[in-house]
């Protein structure tokens, strides 16, 4: 097995350096487990590593970058470059390489401060040209320098930092990131979703949303959670304010309680309907979840979600409200609607866990529903205890559905609505 130290020493036989760059090292300063194992090498030729380490194989189609396997990880080396903005959007740019060019040089065209340090492999030495560790200590995210204008992916990628660590973003970065709004359209849509899948898996997922809005930038790729803002409410029901600040909280709330992606889009989706409501409505919604499906789905084919997320999505928008009042159901309907939720991508689980966030992100974020909570494992212990092995039907097909359903709703209206605290 090939070490990162004996690679190190071979390139400084002949004036090259090896440097760990990239998320590692941020993490390490963090003291995050990290899942990034990158590299840069400096003062060496292209032709010079590839004869040096013939078992890199080059995966960068406009400059040399190489996966090679140290201490039994495949990890990325990039020899260092500088880049300089030659077009528009997140390909356009002229790279030029060169053994001179230096750590502190490739660091500069790195997006974030915080993600502009470097740790050199053969002594241990901290390069940290731009500040990246004070800004981690005052949570700060900042930009690098002036080329974090080249690059409009930034504007998410920096929104999606904030979320990640829970830091704020500096009022020149914000600055930087409203300028880059023209570009956005430019980018490619699954890099924007790659960007917004990490972002939802931060403790805070709403930060991500909120600095995208407040430079302008929401409206681009997710136009529907957008027109939210300013949308009024019925005061009685939400004291948090406009449609897009309980988007928020509900996001944050369902982030609470679980980190399966595809719930927590549902909880970002399942009120978009009130993006559609007529002013003249306002602040009452009414029927806003049936409204709700075409713009759910709109934004789901714009970004091109993975077809579990949408399925999981649409579910939520269209039958959200049915939780609000589920204690109420007669229990046929609730083991109907169940059944249902069952089917979707987002399961009963799921499905309850948007509810419970529903109600919970009106200002209350420790607001209990001691009937909802205890829906998952009801239903569990309802489809283990009435099902085609336990009970006897004679009939078939769609029939047996209908019947097994009637005698799960005779076993619901027993052993759950009649106990109910």
């Amino acid at each position: 097995m090939v070490t990162a130290i004996e690679t190190a020493r071979k390139l400084a036989t002949s004036g090259g350096h090896l440097y760990r760059v990239g998320g590692s090292v941020r993490d390490e300063y963090a003291r995050r487990e990290s899942h990034d194992l990158d590299f840069a090498v400096t003062g060496v030729t292209a032709e010079y590593f590839e004869n040096c380490f013939p078992g890199a194989r080059q995966v960068g189609k406009q400059f040399p970058v190489y996966l090679l396997d140290l201490d039994g990880v495949s990890c990325e080396v990039a020899l260092a470059r500088n880049e300089k903005k030659a077009g528009a959007g997140h390909k356009g740019f002229d790279v030029a390489f060169s053994p001179s060019i230096t750590i502190e040089q490739d660091l500069a065209r790195r997006d974030i401060t915080i993600n502009a340090m470097a740790v050199e492999v053969l002594t241990g030495q901290w390069i940290d040209p731009f500040g990246g560790r004070e800004d981690f200590d005052h949570g700060i995210i900042r930009a690098t320098t002036e080329a974090f204008r080249e690059d409009p992916l930034r504007v998410y990628r920096a929104a999606r930092f904030a979320a990640v660590f829970q830091f704020a973003i500096e009022e020149t970065t914000m600055t930087m990131m409203s300028d880059m709004v023209a570009e956005l359209p430019q980018l490619s849509v699954e890099r924007v979703w790659e960007e917004t899948k990490k972002a939802l898996g931060a403790v805070k997922p709403s930060v991500y949303f909120r600095y995208l809005r407040a430079v302008g930038a929401l409206a681009v790729h997710f136009s529907e959670i957008d027109q939210l803002y300013g949308v009024e409410q019925p005061l009685k029901y939400h004291p948090e304010g406009d449609a897009f600040e309980h988007t928020m909280q509900v996001l944050d709330a369902a982030r609470r309680l679980t980190d399966r992606h595809e719930v927590l889009w549902s909880a970002l989706v399942h009120d978009v309907g009130k993006g559609t409501t007529p002013r003249s409505k306002w602040p009452h919604h009414y029927a806003h979840e049936i409204r709700g499906v075409v713009p759910a789905r709109t934004l789901c084919e714009r970004l091109k979600v993975p077809s579990q997320w949408e399925g999981a999505g649409l579910f939520a928008t269209e039958h959200h409200m049915k939780l609000h009042h589920l204690d109420k159901m007669r229990a046929l309907k609730v083991v109907n609607l169940l059944h249902d939720a069952q089917r979707s991508a987002l399961g009963v689980d799921g499905f309850i866990i948007v509810g419970l966030a529903d109600e919970r992100g009106r200002g209350n974020p420790d607001l209990e529903n001691l009937y909802l909570e205890r829906v998952p494992s009801k239903w569990k212990t309802l489809c283990e205890t009435v099902n085609g092995r336990t009970v006897t039907i004679s009939a078939k097909g769609e029939k047996f559905g209908e019947r097994l359903n009637s005698l799960r709703a005779a076993w619901w209206s027993e052993h759950v609505n009649k106990s109910r605290t």
